[in-house]
């Protein structure tokens, strides 16, 4: 006879054997994620940066326009293109001007006529002055004479306004380079309609250049007292500012301020947009005086995530993924300062996108071992 116990058997082996089978979920711990150490910049010392902060700016020519449409026409020829040089009043472009000369012989002919009404009304008032003087003509007839002559005067008058007007849209038609400079963008090719304001366009003097940095409000005194700095081009070239130039007011977003640092003459010229560094001698000098660097800590804009008006990075600790509140400044290229809220040796996500998926997955992982 078969007992109970030897018909449960094979089915508690069955179950046994299916429970070991279950696959076991593989956490994504965070020192899988693309990870970097907060640390400060650097200054330069010789052919490196070290010591004290640098400040990334980009180089902008202080002499530039972007030129756009002020009539609405079809644009026949471009005579100008990307890098080359122009002269003070060359034709850059030129618009059909049909409607444009139209309007302007039509003001012609009207100011034509207010001229001979007014002409004619300034007669009339000088003979009923004469025949008042002999008490031909009544008083009210020289009062109407002489407001006759006043409105014909007007209508001149705005005939000329109108004549001004409609010659200026016939000078839009031909766009001239309001300095001498080179091209830097060019928005239109001949046969395309433009209306006012439409993007023709962009000059830069190649002379006179300048970079801008934003620095915390906290260092804007120091810079402001001392001046002095050194700029390394992009190229490797590095140079002496002309002129260091420190804002007044601080941005109300950022609580940093603006130092505009105004180039030299230098050949070649770096070319606008691109990036230099800038290091302030009031950096250098609080380095070498043996107190600590003067530094800002800056981390890529692509390891910030927004969740609303608040900014964060994910910062491991302890072997987990937190998400740390932010206080941002300003921002410079791909980077952006921290005023608040990291450390330096604290280690950061790169991708808060990818941070999410390590904590989701973390979490996965936990729920199926309390399984």
């Amino acid at each position: 006879m078969v007992s109970i116990r030897q018909l449960l058997l094979p089915a508690l082996l069955v179950l046994t054997a299916c429970g070991s089978d279950r696959p076991t979920a593989t956490a994504v711990t965070p020192a899988s994620l693309a990870t970097f150490t907060v640390s400060t910049q650097g200054v330069l010392h010789g052919n490196g940066w070290e010591g004290v902060v640098e400040w990334e700016g980009v180089v902008e020519a202080v002499q530039r326009a972007d030129l756009a449409a002020q009539t609405t026409g079809r644009v026949t020829s471009v005579q100008v293109d990307v890098n080359q040089a122009v002269h003070a009043g060359d034709v850059l472009l030129r618009i059909t001007s049909i409607e444009q000369d139209a309007g302007a012989n039509a003001a012609r002919a009207q100011l034509a006529a207010a001229q001979a009404a007014a002409a004619e009304a300034e007669q009339n008032y000088r003979r009923y002055t004469a025949l008042a003087d002999a008490q031909y003509v009544a008083k009210a007839q020289v009062d109407q004479a002489r407001a006759s002559r006043d409105s014909a005067i007007a209508a001149r008058n705005a005939a000329v306004a109108q004549l001004a007007q409609a010659n200026q849209q016939s000078a839009y038609t031909v766009v001239r380079a309001p300095f001498a400079g080179v091209v830097a963008r060019r928005d239109v090719e001949p046969g395309e309609t433009v209306a006012p304001g439409k993007a023709l366009l962009s000059l830069y003097a190649p002379g006179a250049l300048r970079i801008e940095v934003a620095v915390p409000q906290t260092r804007a005194d120091a810079i402001r007292r001392n001046p002095a700095a050194q700029v390394a081009l992009g190229d490797g070239r590095t140079l002496t500012p002309a002129d260091v130039v420190v804002f007044p007011a601080a941005d109300p977003q950022s609580h940093s301020v603006n130092v505009r640092v105004l180039l030299p003459q230098i050949e070649p010229p770096p070319a606008p947009g691109t990036t230099a560094k800038v290091v302030f001698a009031a950096d250098a000098a609080t380095a070498g005086a043996g107190a600590p660097p003067v530094s800002s800590i800056r981390i890529p804009v692509a390891s910030i995530v927004q969740r609303g008006e608040l900014s964060g990075v994910y910062v491991v600790q302890g072997g987990r993924l937190l998400l740390r509140q932010l206080r941002l400044g300003a921002r410079s290229g791909d980077m952006v300062e921290v005023i608040s809220g990291l450390r330096v040796g604290e280690v950061v996500a790169r991708d808060p996108v990818a941070a999410t998926a390590a904590i989701a997955s973390q979490r996965k992982a936990a729920g199926e071992r309390r399984d």
